[in-house]
């Protein structure tokens, strides 16, 4: 059986990094290329930041296109001032890596996209971790992409628990709402890896410290950006004692499904005001078979967290 492709569609933060390392470091996959995004950070800054953590890492063969700049209906982008808490001021917790090497790649994101998917088709994995704004692009661009590419597994989203921006919105649905509607009503088969599951993965400085244990630049460096993750949610929420891996498990869930329980659901998001950015079930097509979104509902967190530290921790040994 051929290696799956994998292209991953960032807005490079700290999960974000550790979404990069994770599927860096797993043995069944191979990373294409990362399409750059804005949430988190500006899209140029994610993008540079994707370099770094790719250097850092030594792959220095994945490329690194930017994608949009913006919301689909916006025509600039104002980084939140809690992205900046949470992330860093250089969304990667404030910590210094150098420069990389090698220049941002020049064709745009959503192109590259469009490229891998007529050349792998079903052999292609799109993991988006920020908003929706590059795929449904890429779907306007061409429209037979939904049904060429074989798997999107998204992190975004909340269903079954209130929203992180505001009590129905998850933060990069919340982005851009009117793209994440267009995917979602496409003909788009999707996995919704939502605050449903994303909450019951919790990294703790009990397993940092065994990076920076390793003694070297990579483990020293993660440890001290996902330390200053941890110490970010602490300041929002002192029970977790950890940060929530969001990201990495959209990465692990794209890989082996079986890591969480999910069903079947034809979905829309809401551009309403009020409930901007809210994900939820379509009732215009509830009893049409085949619904295209497959949304997690619980995890086996304990199964992730051990598969989690099994490759980043190999990865960091080596670098």
């Amino acid at each position: 059986m051929a290696i799956k492709k994998l292209i991953l569609d960032l807005d490079t933060g700290i999960d974000d990094a550790m979404a990069i390392a994770y599927a860096v470091g797993a043995p069944d996959v191979d990373l294409i290329g990362i399409i750059g995004s804005y949430g988190n950070v500006v899209v140029e800054e994610g993008g540079k930041n994707s370099l770094k953590i790719l250097e850092l890492l030594g792959a220095t063969d994945v490329p690194v296109y930017l994608g949009e700049s913006h919301a689909s209906h916006a025509d600039h982008f104002d980084r939140l001032p809690i992205s900046a808490s949470i992330h860093g001021e250089n969304g990667i917790g404030g910590v210094t890596l150098p420069e990389a090497k090698r220049p941002l790649e020049t064709t745009s994101g959503v192109d590259f996209l469009i490229d891998a998917v007529n050349q792998y088709g079903k052999d292609l994995i799109l993991v988006p971790t920020g908003p929706m704004t590059n795929l449904a692009a890429a779907i306007e661009k061409d429209p037979e992409l939904p049904n060429k590419i074989g798997n999107v597994t998204f992190m975004g989203g909340a269903l079954t628990v209130p929203g992180n921006v505001t009590p129905y919105a998850e933060a990069n649905i919340h982005q851009d709402a009117e793209a994440a509607n267009a995917v979602l009503t496409s003909s788009l088969r999707s996995t919704m890896i939502g605050l449903d599951v994303t909450l019951r993965n919790i990294l703790t400085k009990k397993e940092t410290q065994q990076w920076r244990d390793l003694g070297t630049k990579a483990g020293t460096a993660f440890a001290d950006i996902v330390d200053y993750y941890i110490d970010a949610y602490a300041d929002f929420d002192a029970t977790l004692h950890g940060c929530v891996l969001h990201d990495p498990l959209a990465v692990g869930v794209a890989l082996d499904p079986s890591l969480i329980t999910s069903f079947d659901l034809n979905m829309i998001v809401s551009t309403d005001a009020e409930s901007y950015g809210r994900t939820i079930g379509d009732t215009t097509r509830i009893n049409e078979p085949n619904p295209n979104v497959t949304v997690g509902l619980t995890s086996d967190s304990a199964r992730y967290l051990k598969l989690f530290m099994t490759y980043l921790t190999d990865l960091f040994k080596q670098h």
